[in-house]
């Protein structure tokens, strides 16, 4: 994978926090943001993917089996007893 250098600026505060678990986890810096990006875009892509999807399954509607039938009469459904 070909590598390009990048300049932030973020808040000290972010990048101190971000040195101290990027040395928990024994990694660099560099290492830890770029783990950290891939994360957030690999979540990103399979929420649109999961939702596209199941918008793709709710825009179908499925066969529940009655073929558009109703064979219960509505008093029968609300008995007690």
């Amino acid at each position: 994978m070909e590598k390009q250098n990048l300049t932030l600026s973020l808040p000290k505060e972010i990048i101190k926090r971000a040195k101290i678990q990027a040395a928990k986890e024994d990694k660099s810096l560099t290492r830890f943001a770029q783990e950290a990006l891939e994360e957030k875009l690999k979540a990103s892509s399979g929420y649109r993917s999961a939702r596209s999807k199941h918008l793709g399954i709710l825009a179908t509607p499925g066969d529940l089996g009655t073929k558009g039938k109703i064979n219960t009469r509505r008093e029968k459904l609300h008995e007690r007893g």
